[in-house]
């Protein structure tokens, strides 16, 4: 049964209302005040402060919800202000604040209640109240701005519960909410228990112990996986790369709560959650098509949206057949590939995405496949060979720290019966790794060896003098850039920490240069 909705004393009436809402940039959140005001005069429903199409037609919404709430709908002029009126504001997400706002002046709603509550919702025409995108971000806000409780659709409130000091009041209908509000002192908030949504279905079916052979390739993405580094495997069809990245995600190790609510934030603003009730608890593997746009990849479009790269945040983003992507795509990539933020600039605004991903990347090295292998001729001429690889610009093969010659698998090997190391034993040694890395950056924003900034290099990649020589051959001998040189120095930095080491060994700068010599182009 629908809770009477009852008339607060006459003293209480007042024709000006002011909510508390928010609206959100990217996954961060601003303040929105919302300011209803009604006046004698022709009727009129008018709202201001740069509303887009969405919240017009909530005009339409709120008077509906209203009247069939059994609730008379005023007949004077309506001004409803969205405060500041300089920023954008999208979506139907103020629709019940706006509603309640009214009523407020009709003497329904307690205004004493309304200055400790956010209140946010999109209102059906009977009433009933839809869930919204982007909860978990309107939740931290509410918790930052020392706002108490937060009025919110029934499906949104167990997402919400996962910040932790605020109160959830969550509402099926309009009739709902305004009982709610106007006995908040009595009633208690909801306990919600959240479910775990997995967003990676390989995690807990692929195993690396299933991938015969490829011992170079497999150690790569070990290191790939201890030290966030971006990766690159070239080799002919069949040959197992596409196999072996998709069974990185069971070599991570578990996300943390900090990334849980992160990863679930983008999610949620990306309407990528089927279930509002739940919270993402496995590390992301996107794989997008190679026929992707560049908005679909890096984000954007007229309201922007999250890209793959930030769909990606804390997992991995896998690129098959690299060199058939847009050459202005892939080159879209190569800021984000060293930050862990994208900005989406618009005329009226800029908006920040995070994108702490690690890319692994796969191609074959010539329109057949075959250069280079020793079981099958290639078909192509040394120009085709140039082209094709030239696909891809030398400041992106840059950027990938390993790069691996993945070779086709020979008789002996595909019918070996060996049994090989399981993804469990490796993520022995990544967690470990990680773990090395923690500790010695906890004084620094930085986490892991691939994001060493250049201030840092000196201090945590120090080379002994044999180090220094064989570093200053392989620079000449491979014509290295900085940033290839750096990025040696950081895989050199991951293989010390997986054996444990305090220092970086010649040994270890050997092994790092060998995913340097595999990939040069010239020579594949």
């Amino acid at each position: 049964m629908q809770p009477e909705v009852k008339v607060i004393e006459e003293t209480n009436k007042t024709l000006y209302a002011k909510i508390n809402s928010c609206g959100l940039t990217g996954i961060n959140t601003y303040k929105i005040d919302i300011e209803v005001d009604i006046s004698n005069g022709l009727p009129n429903f008018i709202i201001v402060g740069l509303p887009d199409t969405a919240i017009n037609e909530s005009k339409e919404r709120v008077r509906s919800a209203i009247k069939a709430s059994r609730i008379d709908f005023p007949s004077k002029k309506i001004v409803v202000n969205l405060a500041p009126g300089d920023t954008k504001k999208t979506g139907p997400t103020y629709d019940l604040p706006i509603a309640i706002g009214i009523l407020i002046t009709l003497g329904l709603v307690n205004p004493e209640y309304i200055k400790d509550l956010l209140i946010l919702g999109e209102l059906g025409l009977s009433g009933i109240i839809r869930p919204i995108n982007g909860t978990l971000s309107f939740a931290q806000y509410a918790k930052k701005s020392n706002i108490t409780s937060l009025i919110i659709p029934w499906e949104n409130a167990s997402e919400a519960s996962l910040i932790s000091g605020i109160n959830i009041f969550p509402a099926k209908s309009l009739k709902e909410a305004i009982s709610t509000i106007n006995n908040i002192k009595t009633i208690s908030p909801l306990e919600a228990k959240l479910t775990s949504t997995q967003i990676t279905s390989n995690k807990n079916i692929l195993d690396f112990k299933e991938a015969k052979g490829q011992r170079l390739a497999k150690r790569a993405l070990e290191i790939a996986a201890s030290g966030n580094h971006h990766t690159l495997l070239i080799g002919p069809p069949g040959s197992g790369k596409t196999m072996l990245a998709e069974r990185v995600p069971s070599i991570l190790p578990p996300l943390t709560q900090n990334e849980k609510v992160e990863v679930t934030q983008i999610y949620s603003i990306s309407k990528k959650i089927k279930d509002l009730n739940s919270l993402i608890s496995t590390r992301p593997f996107r794989s997008p098509h190679h026929t992707i746009s560049t908005a679909g990849l890096v984000g954007g479009g007229s309201s922007p949206i999250p890209g793959e790269i930030s769909l990606a945040h804390k997992g991995i983003l896998f690129l098959d057949e690299l060199t058939e992507f847009q050459r202005n795509v892939l080159n879209s990539l190569r800021q984000s590939m060293e930050s862990n933020e994208i900005t989406i600039s618009r005329s009226q605004k800029s908006i920040n995405y995070p994108c702490d991903f690690t890319l692994i990347a796969a191609c074959n090295p010539c329109p057949c496949g075959f250069f280079g292998d020793s079981l099958k001729k290639c078909q192509c001429n040394i120009e085709q060979i140039k082209r094709y690889i030239g696909k891809l610009s030398g400041p992106l093969l840059d950027r990938f720290d390993l790069q691996v010659n993945s070779k086709s698998l020979h008789e002996n090997e595909l019918l070996s019966s060996l049994i090989e190391e399981s993804s469990r034993d490796i993520a022995k040694r990544v967690i470990k790794a990680r773990k090395i890395q923690i500790d010695r950056y906890k004084d620094h924003s930085n986490f892991y060896n691939s994001k060493l900034p250049p201030t840092h290099i000196k201090k945590y990649c120090f080379l002994n003098k044999e180090g220094k020589i064989l570093m200053a051959h392989a620079i000449k001998s491979l014509g290295l850039s900085g940033r290839s040189y750096t990025g040696v120095l950081k895989v050199a930095r991951t293989i010390a920490d997986l054996y444990e080491s305090e220092n970086i060994e010649e040994t270890h700068l050997l092994e790092a240069l060998q995913f340097r010599i595999n990939l040069n182009i010239e020579n594949v």
